[in-house]
């Protein structure tokens, strides 16, 4: 059984090796001209401020929150793909009332303006 998940940790390992040859390669070979603009702390949209309790837009927060909902819902499909075959039209409906739902609440947020940034 372990044998049939060979392909997806080989599909990890060689994402992870790719990643970190990129990384180190941009680092070392990309040009370096730091600044007073570049070497400034940026954080979600808006100036640094000096109060740590200062009160801020929700919004960031939500769209957060709303892509780990919808990313980790997303991540369900993979084991569900791995074992299609086995578990046939009653796992293939089982998942497309699953995708159903999840194409309900994100109409429902985009209907709810929870996606805009006016």
């Amino acid at each position: 059984m372990l044998s049939e998940y060979l392909p997806i940790l080989i599909f990890i390992i060689v994402g992870l090796l790719l990643g970190t040859v990129l990384i180190t390669l941009g680092s070392l070979l990309g040009p370096k001209r730091p600044d007073s603009e570049k070497l400034s702390p940026y954080e979600c949209g808006f100036e640094a401020f000096e109060d740590a309790r200062m009160k801020f837009d929700v919004r960031y927060y939500l769209v957060a929150i709303l892509f780990i909902i919808f990313d980790l819902e997303i991540a369900f499909l993979f084991p569900w793909a791995v074992v299609l075959e086995e578990i046939g039209l009653a796992g293939f409906l089982a998942m497309m009332i699953f995708l159903g739902v999840l194409i309900v609440g994100f109409i429902y947020e985009w209907k709810k303006g929870a996606l805009e940034w006016q």
